[in-house]
């Protein structure tokens, strides 16, 4: 009789795929780091020398956006990246193979691209608040909205990176993604300042809900919209999942 070995728990699953693509950013994770933290540190001195003046509330707003490009710049590309590079590569028909699910492989690359996005959020976060001279309220809630703004984020990435048609094009399409979600919404620039066409836009852009939720936990006193930020932003990270886990669905191929 031939003995049937189980495949690993879901758990064990995921710390091994976890530390795989931890293994895989090794030699780079200097340059995630540096991508994610120079681009928002200089727009933070850009706006901020133009806004000076201008009140806390588009210092809150310069602050809380260029969190979010920080968080786009090591979640959303990366992912995009990462899942693109997989396609074409071989990797997820090496995956395939393996008595793994798919959910596993994608919370791996989340979470990993996230603790490699930490550093970079928070010396933004430290560099901002001293350049722009912002009084903090930090809120513990923001323990909840930083990985909910980061999952939206990063499911939009694997999307991108799993319909491409090339690598190249992958890149493109993140950069471009990330540039018009930073833009198309009260963001970076506050809502008073934006046109009404540019904010209804905006309520379909997943940025503006977590540059919302980060505001309201980090500078501003928390209100209702802190309930809608974080549905919609649960709303965008379970639709782009399901959207990228049927696309990765290898079991029914």
């Amino acid at each position: 009789m031939h003995n049937k070995r189980n495949p690993p728990s879901f758990l064990v699953q995921l710390v091994d795929l976890f530390f795989m693509e931890l293994t895989n950013w090794r030699w780079s994770w200097q340059s995630i780091v540096l991508t994610s933290f120079v681009a928002p540190m200089l727009s933070i001195i850009a706006f901020g020398s133009f806004a000076q003046g201008t009140g806390q509330e588009t210092l809150a707003y310069i602050l809380t956006g260029n969190l979010v490009m920080t968080l786009m710049f090591g979640n959303l590309n990366k992912m995009a990246d990462r899942f693109s590079y997989m396609r074409f590569s071989g990797t997820l028909e090496y995956y395939a193979t393996l008595p793994i699910r798919r959910e596993a492989l994608i919370i791996a690359s989340v979470l990993s691209f996230f603790l490699l996005s930490l550093p970079a959020l928070l010396g933004i976060l430290g560099f901002g608040i001293l350049f722009l001279k912002l009084s903090v309220r930090l809120n513990p809630m923001i323990l909840l909205v930083i990985p909910l703004c980061v999952l939206p984020l990063a499911g939009l990435g694997a999307l991108i990176g799993t319909n491409a048609r090339t690598p190249e094009e992958s890149g493109s399409i993140s950069l471009l993604v990330t540039m018009v979600l930073l833009f198309i919404g009260p963001v970076i620039i506050p809502e008073s300042r934006l046109p009404e066409i540019i904010l209804y836009i905006g309520r379909l852009s997943p940025a503006t809900y977590a540059a919302s939720a980060l505001r309201q936990t980090l500078l501003e006193p928390m209100t209702r919209q802190l309930v809608i930020d974080i549905t919609a932003l649960v709303v965008f990270s379970l639709l782009t999942f399901w959207v990228v886990g049927q696309k990765l669905d290898w079991r029914q191929r």
